[in-house]
């Protein structure tokens, strides 16, 4: 991005020279050549740039730090506070133009430059929040209250898809702020775009947002349940829109992966019957993440495993003729191999001791 780019290019162009007692452990030169790090951009590559060199055999303990490597480093830190600060300027004039109230009397081209506007504004919040640290400044400048109360169900589908996805860049694998945007209400709007919206892109950015509560999140998943998401999850799978589909068959054979104890939750759900039903539409590569959650349902739970013995499923008789299908296909291995653990666990003889795995 040209702004932060901007900011970087403070930096010294090069780490001056240690003094030849800290450079005895090799010929001078490193993997990019020069022995010379690229300096920092802001605060998480000055970590990192600490990180790495501590991770670094130790040498023989160093000379002084010359004057000339000391201002370097000093500038170094300077830069990477000012580019942080500057990060924080894009963020709240992105605000500004998303705290704007819509033009009340305004022309078909007016609210077209409008719209340009604010999605232009969220596109550069969701690059800048990228970094941890600026998903952060986000919260606190009270930005996910804007997205959650004013652009997340209201206004053109550029927008709903923009402001889900901002969501879920912000919240992936930050517990603080996955709390933040579960307080705010988050999930229950979510779901009612997976469930609802006329825009596909809108409802694959939803997931993509839920995904990112629900996941290594126990509030997260709790607020799911009650919310039904299960019921909503496979409805998408229902769709016809074939990203959508496969990512919520990954997110359900995720979710019974890493917890097993809602494996009862979903058999009272009727879910084997529902998603055999869908092994049974005309074949597609999304049948694969259809018969992993399949598996991952059964696995080490004999309740799952009796209803896929039920005779009016059909289900032996089914996954045995996929199995004939798809042997002469390389391509759809991974589905094959789902087949036969299905069949092995389900309709092995019950005195089998490799009926599970």
């Amino acid at each position: 991005m040209a702004d932060k780019g901007a900011g970087g290019s403070r930096l010294p162009l090069a780490l001056p020279p240690a003094s030849q007692g800290c450079s005895s452990g090799g010929s001078g030169s490193s993997a990019g050549g020069s022995g010379n790090p690229r300096p920092p951009r802001n605060l998480q590559g000055l970590l990192q740039m600490a990180i790495t060199a501590g991770s670094q055999e130790p040498d023989p303990p160093p000379e002084p730090m010359s004057e000339e490597r000391r201002q370097w480093l000093q500038e170094a830190m300077s830069a990477a506070f000012r580019g942080q600060r500057e990060e924080v300027e894009q963020m709240k004039s992105c605000l500004r133009v998303l705290s704007q109230p819509a033009p009340p009397t305004a022309g078909e081209a007016e609210l077209a430059t409008d719209q340009q506007e604010r999605e232009g504004a969220l596109e550069l919040l969701a690059d800048l929040c990228e970094n941890m640290d600026n998903a952060a400044d986000f919260c606190q400048l009270s930005g996910m209250h804007l997205l959650v109360g004013r652009y997340l169900e209201a206004g053109p589908a550029g927008l709903r898809w923009r402001a889900a996805q901002l969501i879920g860049t912000c919240s992936q694998n930050v517990a603080a702020i996955q709390e933040q945007v579960l307080g705010l209400g988050a999930l229950r709007k979510l779901l009612r775009l997976l469930d609802r919206d006329s825009c596909d892109t809108v409802r694959v950015k939803a997931l993509f947002a839920i995904s990112c509560l629900v996941r290594e999140q126990e509030a997260g998943l709790l607020q799911f349940l009650r919310l039904d998401g299960f019921s909503v999850l496979m409805r998408a799978m229902q769709q016809q829109v074939q990203k959508l589909k496969v990512k919520s068959a990954f997110l359900l054979q995720n979710l019974l992966v890493g917890h097993p104890e809602h494996k009862g939750t979903l058999c009272s759900m009727g879910m084997v019957q529902q998603l055999v039903a869908l092994v049974r539409t005309e074949h597609s590569p999304f049948h694969e993440h259809v018969l992993g959650a399949l598996c991952s349902l059964v696995t080490d739970f004999p309740q799952g495993v009796r209803e896929c013995r039920e005779p009016e499923l059909g289900l032996e008789e089914l996954l045995r003729h996929r199995c004939q299908l798809l042997q002469k296909h390389e391509e759809y291995q991974e589905e094959l191999e789902f087949c036969e653990k299905l069949l092995q666990t389900c309709f092995s003889s019950p005195t089998d001791d490799s009926m599970d795995r």
